[in-house]
């Protein structure tokens, strides 16, 4: 019997049902039917605090901070991962920023303390930004790119989508709805042919 992968969905909006989330839901139910358990972590909801750069875990390849043992450990279960996300000033959200830098002893485990690199795993981000920006998704998404290789994410896409302002805006662009579905499915498709043996 083939075993259903696990897709975890990392929300980074400190507003609960906003476009990223909804452009989220969309992607984890396309993994759903095409087969994947998911799981959401909204970082609004774990407040894990800020990384505090004292360097504990190059020596121990463990955060010192004691709020993070969830986030990990549901870091570490997943079979791929999504990141949604709006664009706050070219970057992301503070509490999602946290938790990104709160990735720092996977780094460490990797490059200071010569660990075997964490299993290679399929995943993706979208961003959601209103305008006006003339720095655009540049800073989001290579700050994302960036952890999401240290967590040895193989990204399938970053689906970006612009214009998305008030909470509903997303619900008018069904291009986005649609291209956050075929991430969630690509994404439960690769994952299950690596759980599986690509069987």
């Amino acid at each position: 019997m083939s075993a259903r992968p696990l897709v975890l969905g990392i929300a980074g909006s400190p507003r609960e049902g906003g476009n990223s989330d909804r452009l989220l839901d969309a992607a984890l139910q396309a993994a759903r039917e095409a087969g994947a358990e998911t799981r959401l972590l909204a970082a609004r909801d774990v407040g894990m605090t800020p990384c505090t750069g004292c360097n504990s875990c190059s020596a121990t390849g463990e955060c010192v901070l004691a709020d993070g043992a969830d986030v990990y450990d549901a870091i570490d279960a997943a079979d791929a991962i999504i990141v949604s996300s709006p664009v706050y000033f070219a970057g992301v959200p503070a509490g999602l920023k946290a938790l990104f830098d709160r990735m720092q002893p996977y780094w460490a485990r990797t490059y200071e303390l010569g660990l075997p690199r964490p299993p290679r795993r399929p995943g993706g981000a979208i961003l959601v930004r209103g305008g006006g920006d003339p720095y655009g998704f540049a800073g989001a998404e290579a700050t994302t790119r960036s952890v999401l290789a240290v967590l040895g994410i193989d990204v399938l896409e970053i689906v970006l989508v612009e214009g998305a302002d008030a909470p509903a805006d997303v619900e008018r662009e069904p291009g986005a709805l649609v291209r956050a579905r075929q991430l969630g499915a690509a994404v439960a498709s690769a994952s299950s042919e690596r759980t599986n043996g690509g069987s």
